[in-house]
C-alpha cells in the first residue's frame, strides 16, 4: 500500500509532464503551421462544350467539377448533408471531441466505420493535405482546421466543401453529382434526392445502389438515419417525414465525353481551341463554356441519317464523312466523322483523305465560264476518246463506257461525262482549273497536279474541303474559313473569345450564277435524280465517282447550307462494288440519299431561298466546240478581278421557270420580263 501511495506522485508528475509536453508542442505547431496553398485540383471546373443553343454535348476535365454558389444550392440539400455529416456544423468550433470519442468507441466496438472529423476538417483534408493516415496529418489537419474558420466564416467553408467533395461516378461537387445522379441541376433536387445524394458522401463506393447490389440495402439503412436526423433537428415537418420515398437513381454514366460520333466533335473543338491559344489547363481546368457552331437538331438529322441510309452489312473498312458549312459564313454546323470516336480516331469528316472523282469537274466549269465559254457550247461525249498534246497519249471513257455524242456543256455537267471535262481542260489549260480548285477552297496541304487526269478528281482531299468549296459556290463566290467555335467564356461569362470570321469574294457573281444553274441540272435530270429529283427546295450540287471506283460522293447545297458526303474504304485500291445490294456504289447511290434525308431535316425550318439569275455568260446560242475556234476572249465576261457584274432583277409575273435543256443543240431560252427567278 504505501508502495501505490509512493508511485502515485511520481505517476502523476510523469503524465502531468507529457500533458504540459503535448500542450507545448500543439502551441508551437499551431504558431509555425501556416495554412498552406489549397491543391492544384482545388478550383478546377470542367469545360463544357455546348452546341449553338447551349446544351450540353461534353465536357473536357481533369476533375469533374462544376462550382455553383451556396445560395443555388437549396436549404434543405445544406441540411441533408448536415445531417449526414456533421449536424451540429454551425454550433461547434472546428473539432468535435465528443464526435471523435464516439468514432472511436464505435470504431473498437466493432460498429460501422465511423469518421470523427467535422466538415471543417472534411475540407481541409481534400483541399490541402494528402489522405494518408498518420498522427502528424491528423494533427496539422485540426490546426489548419481551427486557423481556417479564424479567416472563413461558416456559409464559405460549406459551400467550398459542397463544390469539393466527392460523390462517386467521377462526380467532385453536389452540382455535378445532381447530374450524375438524377440527370438535373442541384437547385432541381427534391428532399428525397438530396438525403440520397448525402448519404454517399461518406463512401460512394458502399452506398452507390447501382455501383454494387448489395449497397442498396447500406444506401437505404444510412437513408433512412438521415431522414430521421433532419426530423430530430426540425429540419424537415413530420408530414414530409412520412412522405419522404426512396427516389430511384439514374443508371450510372460513362465520363467519358469522347464515346461515339460526339467524341470526333470534341476532339476537333480541342483542337480549334490550342490552334486559338488556349493551353491545355486551361482547356482540362478552366471551367470554360465553349459555344460551338453545331446545330444540335442537325448534327441529330446527320446521326439519323447516315444510320438509315448507309449500306446494309457493309463491310468494316467502309467510311463515311459528312460535313455541313452555312454559306458565305464557315460555320460548320453538323459533323459526322465516324461511329465511334474511341475505336477510329481519324475524323472521316475532316482528316481522312480520298479521290474527290467528279467533284473536282465544277472547277472545270468555273475556268471556263471565266474565260467567255457558255453552257450553251456543243462538245463530244462519245467514250472512248484518245488526248494528245500533254505527254503520253491519255485515254478517257466516260462511266460505263457511255457515250453520248453531241451535248451542250450544260448537259455534259447534268450527266458528268467525263470525255467532254478532259476535253474543256485542255481547252482551258490544267494550271487555271488547279488555281480555281485553291480559290474556291481546297487547300494547299491538298496536292493538286495540273494534268488531264486532275479533273476527273484523282487528287484526295479532305471532305470538309470539298464541302467549304461548293460552299464558296452556294455564296455566290464569296469564300470563308471553315471554323467550329463561336465564342468561349468564363464561369462569370466573361467572354475570352470570339471567332474572327475570314470572307473574301474569290469569283464574281455572273459566274457563280450560271455555275449554279448548271449544278441544279444534276439535280433535276442528271446523275443525282434518281435520289433527289423531286427534292423540294432549289438545290444544287454534284455526284462524284472516282475512276477506279474507290470513293463515292454527293455535295449538295442550298442558299442557306453546303453539305459534303463521302463513302471510301481504308484503301484506296479497294473498290465499292457489291455492297449494299449495288454492283457499284456510285455518288448518286448511298451518299445521295444520306444528303437528301440529313437535308429535309436540316432545312425544313429555314425559309426558301432562290438562287440568283443566271447570267448566260457567253450568250445562249449553241457554239460548236468539237471543232473548236479559238477559245473567246476573255474580256467578255467578268472575271474575279472585275467588279461582278450587275444582274437585272426579274419582276415576279405569271411566266414559267426555264426549263434546263435535254437535247443536244437546242439553246437555252433568254430571259423575258415575266419569267419568274428558278425555283
Amino acid at each position: 500500500m504505501n508502495i501505490k501511495k509512493t508511485l502515485i506522485g511520481p505517476l502523476l508528475f510523469v503524465f502531468g509532464t507529457l500533458f504540459l509536453l503535448i500542450i507545448a508542442l500543439f502551441v508551437v505547431l499551431f504558431l509555425t503551421t501556416k495554412i498552406p496553398p489549397v491543391n492544384p485540383y482545388i478550383g478546377t471546373q470542367a469545360s463544357i462544350v455546348t452546341y449553338s443553343d447551349a446544351t450540353e454535348i461534353g465536357r473536357f476535365a481533369s476533375e469533374n467539377r462544376i462550382e455553383v454558389e451556396l445560395d443555388v444550392i437549396p436549404l434543405f440539400v445544406r441540411r441533408a448533408v448536415l445531417a449526414a455529416e456533421d449536424q451540429s456544423f454551425f454550433e461547434q468550433p472546428a473539432f468535435s471531441l465528443k464526435s471523435i470519442a464516439r468514432a472511436l468507441v464505435n470504431n473498437l466496438s466493432g460498429g460501422e466505420t465511423q469518421g470523427g472529423s467535422t466538415i471543417t476538417q472534411q475540407y481541409v483534408k481534400i483541399a490541402y493535405l494528402s489522405q494518408e493516415q498518420t498522427l502528424e496529418r491528423k494533427l496539422r489537419e485540426l490546426i489548419i482546421a481551427i486557423k481556417l474558420e479564424f479567416e472563413l466564416d461558416k456559409n464559405s467553408i460549406l459551400e467550398s466543401y459542397l463544390n469539393t467533395i466527392y460523390f462517386g461516378r467521377g462526380a467532385y461537387g453536389i452540382q455535378t453529382a445532381s447530374n450524375q445522379y438524377f440527370g438535373r441541376n442541384v437547385s432541381q433536387l427534391n428532399v428525397s434526392q438530396a438525403i440520397v445524394l448525402a448519404s454517399i458522401i461518406r463512401s460512394p463506393g458502399l452506398y452507390d445502389p447501382r455501383s454494387k447490389p448489395e449497397n442498396f440495402s447500406r444506401l437505404e439503412r444510412r437513408f433512412n438515419s438521415v431522414k430521421q436526423v433532419m426530423l430530430e433537428n426540425s429540419w424537415i415537418s413530420k408530414s414530409v417525414f412520412d412522405d419522404i420515398e426512396y427516389p430511384e437513381t439514374y443508371p450510372i454514366k460513362s465520363l467519358n465525353t469522347f464515346t461515339g460520333v460526339k467524341g470526333h466533335i470534341m476532339e476537333e473543338v480541342r483542337k480549334e481551341l490550342l490552334k486559338n491559344g488556349f493551353i491545355t489547363e486551361q482547356i482540362m481546368q478552366g471551367g470554360l463554356r465553349i459555344r460551338t457552331t453545331i446545330e444540335r437538331e442537325q448534327q441529330v438529322a446527320a446521326e439519323l441519317a447516315v444510320l438509315r441510309e448507309s449500306p446494309k452489312n457493309a463491310p468494316d473498312d467502309l467510311h463515311i464523312g459528312l460535313i455541313a458549312i452555312k454559306p458565305g459564313d464557315g460555320a460548320i454546323t453538323a459533323m459526322y466523322g465516324g461511329k465511334d470516336y474511341l475505336n477510329r480516331q481519324l475524323n472521316d469528316a475532316t482528316q481522312s483523305i480520298t479521290q474527290a472523282g467528279s467533284t473536282f469537274k465544277p472547277f472545270a466549269l468555273v475556268a471556263a465560264l471565266e474565260r467567255g465559254i457558255p453552257l450553251s457550247s456543243i462538245w463530244d461525249g462519245k467514250s472512248p476518246q484518245i488526248f494528245y498534246g500533254a505527254g503520253n497519249p491519255y485515254t478517257v471513257s466516260n462511266y460505263g463506257n457511255s457515250s453520248f455524242g453531241k451535248i451542250s456543256l450544260l448537259r455534259a455537267t447534268a450527266l458528268s461525262v467525263n470525255t467532254i471535262f478532259v476535253r474543256v481542260a485542255y481547252r482551258v489549260g490544267f494550271s487555271s482549273i488547279v488555281d480555281v480548285a485553291r480559290r474556291a477552297g481546297i487547300p494547299e496541304s491538298v496536292e493538286m497536279i495540273p494534268t488531264p487526269s486532275f479533273v476527273l478528281g484523282v487528287s484526295s482531299p479532305r471532305v470538309v474541303d470539298v464541302a467549304n468549296s461548293f460552299a464558296t459556290f452556294a455564296a455566290e463566290g464569296l469564300k470563308s474559313r471553315p471554323y467550329l467555335i463561336s465564342e468561349v467564356t468564363k464561369v462569370d461569362k466573361t467572354k475570352v473569345y470570339e471567332v474572327k470570321k475570314d470572307v473574301n469574294r474569290v469569283f464574281s457573281k455572273s459566274v457563280m450564277a450560271d455555275l449554279n444553274y448548271a449544278l441544279r441540272g444534276v439535280i433535276r435530270s442528271g446523275t443525282a435524280s434518281g435520289a433527289l429529283g423531286s427534292f423540294p427546295r432549289p438545290v444544287a450540287g454534284k455526284t462524284g465517282t472516282s475512276q477506279n471506283n474507290a470513293s463515292a460522293w454527293f455535295v449538295g447545297y442550298t442558299p442557306q447550307i453546303a453539305t459534303a458526303v463521302a463513302l471510301f474504304r481504308d484503301d484506296a485500291t479497294e473498290e465499292l462494288t457489291n455492297i449494299g445490294g449495288l454492283q457499284s456504289v456510285t455518288g448518286g447511290s448511298f451518299p445521295a440519299r444520306i444528303w437528301n434525308r440529313f437535308s429535309l431535316k436540316a432545312i425544313a425550318d429555314l425559309p426558301v431561298k432562290n438562287f440568283a439569275y443566271p447570267a448566260f455568260i457567253g450568250g445562249t446560242k449553241p457554239i460548236d466546240l468539237i471543232n473548236p475556234s479559238p477559245t473567246p476572249k476573255a474580256s467578255s465576261v467578268k472575271t474575279k478581278k472585275d467588279a461582278p457584274p450587275k444582274i437585272p432583277s426579274i419582276p415576279k409575273g405569271s411566266g414559267k421557270p426555264i426549263p434546263l435543256p435535254t437535247t443536244s443543240v437546242r439553246p437555252i431560252p433568254l430571259p423575258t420580263q415575266t419569267v419568274k427567278p428558278i425555283p
